[in-house]
């Protein structure tokens, strides 16, 4: 079964193709290397092309024979999008659109597509279950939510089998370190935490005002390789239904103050702390209820101590190299 990633050179994309080809299907990678790496497609054939690029994308699809399509090409930086919301609407709708638009010419009809909880803005429970209001409070959320409005329209009109999984705050490495988290700059809370705690330098706490029982952000943290497995199991859902939206989240919350603390344990060092402002469009709480996904995708879900362990190791391992490209020492989702 040869599956086609788009957006596969980057961090979510490459770890899941890299799941594909354990079993046994042949992930095809779509990617402009915008915030991928071409070293990242490793487990099957490239396809170089803008996610916006309608015929590049049907002669990927006519020319793998494409039998479904994980969809992960997007710009995906929360505060980048509030200030260049045009770009985060050109890029993930219009490419969206320009997907599904080459996927009814090749007559492909099964699509996973990789949404996020930033598609229900501030959360007005506990735990979000996916009939939660969905009002976004950043382009991206908004751009997100888009996509899935317009999957949602088409479908039917293309007789499309979709899954969207709207999943929370992604974290994690391969176990294995054959790939690993890499932006530049990094701008996700987690691998600048082991960062700063590893170089000694500072991390910038964004938010310790917020209505959270110690101030800080709250965030359900869900491991890489299980997110991936999760969208390999999505594909074998659509052959028995034809719609699936569903949240990916472990249905724990975990603080920025707390995940700071699961490092200083793991790692037996010390972080050194400079707190700042509560960056715009970032939401006090974002945490998963996980009973439907439980309902479709039984499975034990990593910690974040687990997580924190493979990062060091990995970083250990490429004598820290990464850590310094990482640049900007940071909070993000």
């Amino acid at each position: 079964m040869n599956i086609l990633v788009t957006g596969g050179a980057g961090y979510i994309g490459s770890h899941t193709s890299k799941l594909l080809k354990k079993t046994g299907r042949v992930p095809v990678v779509f990617d402009n290397l915008s915030n991928g790496w071409s070293e990242w497609v490793k487990f099957g054939p490239f396809a170089f092309g803008d996610i916006r690029d309608e015929e590049a994308l049907f002669r990927a699809l006519t020319g793998f024979k494409i039998e479904a399509v994980i969809h992960f090409a997007a710009k995906a930086y929360v505060e980048e999008s509030t200030r260049l919301p045009e770009v985060y609407f050109d890029n993930n709708v219009n490419g969206t659109i320009s997907l599904l638009k080459a996927m009814k010419r090749a007559g492909t009809k099964t699509l996973v597509f990789s949404s996020s909880c930033a598609t229900y803005g501030n959360a007005e429970t506990a735990t979000i279950r996916e009939d939660h209001t969905q009002a976004p409070t950043n382009p991206y959320g908004l751009s997100k939510l888009m996509c899935e409005q317009v999957i949602s329209a088409a479908a039917p009109v293309f007789g499309l089998r979709y899954a969207m999984l709207r999943y929370f705050n992604v974290i994690g490495n391969d176990p294995e370190g054959e790939i690993f988290e890499r932006h530049e700059p990094e701008t996700h809370v987690l691998p600048n935490l082991v960062s700063a705690a590893m170089s000694g330098s500072s991390f910038c706490l964004f938010g310790t005002n917020h209505a959270t029982p110690d101030g800080t952000a709250v965030r359900d943290y869900v491991h890489v390789m299980d997110l991936g497995q999760a969208h390999i199991k999505a594909i074998t859902e659509l052959s028995a239904r034809d719609r699936l939206v569903s949240n990916v989240g472990t249905g724990a919350g975990t603080s920025v103050r707390e995940l700071l603390a699961i490092v200083e344990k793991e790692l037996a060092l010390r972080v050194n702390v400079e707190e700042k402002p509560i960056r715009p469009g970032d939401p006090p709480r974002l945490v998963a209820d996980d009973g439907y996904l439980r309902t479709w995708f039984d499975h034990n879900f990593k910690s974040v101590s687990q997580a924190v362990r493979e990062i060091a190791a990995t970083s250990r391992g490429r004598g820290g190299e990464e850590l310094a490209s990482g640049g900007l020492n940071g909070q993000a989702d």
